[in-house]
């Protein structure tokens, strides 16, 4: 590509920064691109960065598709000025912010506390990395209008971004994000309040921690089982991120004794030099936690992202070899033990409810089903799981909630997902189980024995930049506009469309409106329970593809027989929808 090739637009945004106020080295490496390197041109400037399911995500870089210095000044600009308009009368509006390990975080938390400082808010500024839900801890602790996590939760290296929350500590939604997003693109380089007010920001720490911790301590629901299993190994890694301090204490003040460290992992580092990606949902990334477990035999594995919001478990199977559990099955085992605890404990009262997202395994709705307790769908995202919850205050209570891609919430405190308090509880998981003489997987064989063998898979299919972005549509509009009507032999019978908010029945001929925002997101079910999601990634250059089968399980020794029956059928899924 040459100079002359390049989208105007691209060039236009370029020389606003070459003539605007930005810094000599930004500006130096601007004209480097333009002369060098006519295609990172194009990617750093070709659009804004917008917020996702995850919020603000990019590459570090300069550029307005990049994180850097000015993206997130604009942002916490464009974010103070919103609040303003929407508190015109409140003289003192607060913001809580928190980062993680990676690169640029700790200078990209105070540009975010500068300008908020900067602009009359008062700030609370955690004095060194902490997880994600503590953050939303913090904002709800301090009654703030808004709060700023520094995080690109588990993205390769080169990533860095900035999760925005509202004021009852979930991340924004419709419509604030997208006014938001409004405030931000009339930001102008010169607009932006750099210069931070010190005596405005004050910082917290550990005393936050205990509040946090504390609050998770109320969430057990079996502390006699860990009392007789105090001596249960756990292995734990951070992955070199946020958890290494709040999750051997959580794990601690539960009761566990014999908790396990990768301490080649508990280095916080931005460049994550043991794994080649921090993503909990990647089984290269729990190697060195698995090893160390086959060592000491562990009966359990957790590694949690950069961030601390999501977790990654293995378990002991039937035949005591250490495997990885997806995010469905250990949704699937967490859930299913929370709501019998609360069972066997006289606390249904009839009121209680779970949520889980649209693509997630179907087998939570059944869980809940059985115990007398509410199931929500929800779109993608745990906004939408604190949306729900914001709705249902002071009427229902929350017990739990999760998604596939390795979230998990329990109790309200928290608006986001929590894997500090999913640590504890899945460890407190495999104590009650443990007196039972049992482990997790055994726990989980059971509820396929009593509800079926539900086997889900997640296909993600990469295609990065401008042109990548593109194609991605291209296959949503082929899928939306020339739906298959046989999948792998059986008939689709309903077609969901969350961008057109219908539902559509196709054996009874009748349509009726999905109650849920819209959403760039298609799902297929057939006669035969198969169920095949699709959606462009929020905060990633990906369309994901989900795949749920199910079939009997007649008894436990045949686990891994059906498990490869329907790893055979989801494969013949992909193939026929030609995805492969």
């Amino acid at each position: 590509m040459s100079k002359k090739q390049i989208d105007a637009k691209v060039l236009e945004a370029a020389n606003e920064w070459l003539k605007g106020g930005y810094d000599d080295n930004t500006k130096e490496i601007i004209r480097d691109l333009m002369a060098n390197n006519p295609e990172e041109l194009v990617e750093s400037f070709y659009r804004n960065l917008e917020f996702g399911t995850g919020g603000l995500r990019g590459i570090i870089g300069v550029g307005t598709n990049r994180m850097n210095k000015y993206t997130v000044g604009a942002a916490t600009q464009g974010l103070a000025n919103y609040l303003k308009k929407v508190y015109p009368k409140e003289k003192n509006l607060r913001a809580a912010i928190a980062y993680d390990c990676r690169n640029m975080s700790v200078s990209f938390a105070q540009i975010t506390a500068d300008v908020f400082s900067a602009n009359g808010f008062k700030v609370y500024l955690f004095d060194a990395l902490r997880p994600t839900p503590e953050l939303s801890f913090a904002i709800r602790h301090f009654k703030c209008h808004t709060g700023v996590m520094i995080t690109a939760s588990h993205n390769p290296k080169e990533y860095n971004g900035y999760k925005a929350y509202w004021d009852d500590g979930a991340q924004m939604i419709p419509p604030h994000d997208k006014n938001v997003i409004d405030e931000v693109k009339k930001i102008k380089v010169k607009d932006v309040k750099f210069a931070g007010v010190n005596e405005n920001i004050t910082m917290i720490g550990e005393e936050i921690d205990d509040l946090y911790l504390s609050e998770i301590e109320k969430l057990s629901v079996s502390p006699g089982s860990i009392t007789r299993q105090s001596d249960i190994k756990l292995v734990y890694t951070p992955l070199h991120g946020t958890g290494v301090k709040l999750i051997p204490a959580i794990l601690e003040r539960f009761g566990f004794e014999n908790i396990f460290k990768v301490y080649a992992q508990d280095k916080t580092d931005g460049n994550f030099p043991t794994v080649v990606s921090p993503n909990p949902e990647e089984p290269a990334a729990l190697e060195m936690a698995m090893d160390k477990a086959r060592k000491v035999d562990a009966e359990v594995v957790m590694a949690t992202d950069p961030d601390a919001d999501r977790v990654g478990i293995a378990v002991k199977n039937l035949s005591h070899s250490l495997v990885l559990l997806n995010g469905n099955q250990t949704a699937t085992v967490l859930i299913y033990y929370l709501l019998m605890m609360w069972s066997k404990k006289g606390k249904l009262k009839g009121n209680e409810y779970i949520i889980k997202t649209i693509v997630t395994t179907e087998l939570l709705a059944e869980i809940a089903a059985k115990f007398g307790v509410e199931s929500f769908d929800v779109l993608t995202g745990f906004k939408w799981i604190a949306d729900v919850i914001r709705k249902n205050e002071g009427k229902k209570t929350f017990i739990a909630g999760g998604e596939e891609s390795y979230g998990y919430m329990i109790g309200d405190f928290v608006r986001d997902k929590d894997a500090v308090a999913s640590c504890a509880l899945i460890a407190e998981a495999a104590a009650w189980a443990a007196v039972h003489r049992k482990t997790l997987f055994d726990i989980l064989a059971d509820i396929y024995l009593e509800f079926g063998f539900y086997k889900e898979d997640l296909l993600s299919v990469t295609k990065k930049g401008k042109t990548g972005a593109e194609e991605i549509q291209k296959m949503m509009e082929n899928f939306r506009n020339n739906p298959p009507k046989i999948i792998n032999k059986s008939e689709v019978i309903i077609i969901k469309d969350y961008l057109t908010g219908k539902e559509m029945d196709l054996t009874a001929g009748e349509e009726k409106n999905i109650d849920l925002p819209k959403s760039n997101v298609l799902q297929f079910f057939t006669a035969d329970g198969t169920k095949i999601s699709m959606r462009p990634s929020g905060t990633e250059p990906k369309i994901k593809f989900y795949f749920g089968v199910k079939d009997i399980l007649p008894t436990k020794e045949q686990f891994d027989e059906v498990n490869e029956k329907l790893n055979k059928k989801i494969e013949a899924v992909i193939k026929d929808l030609k995805l492969k």
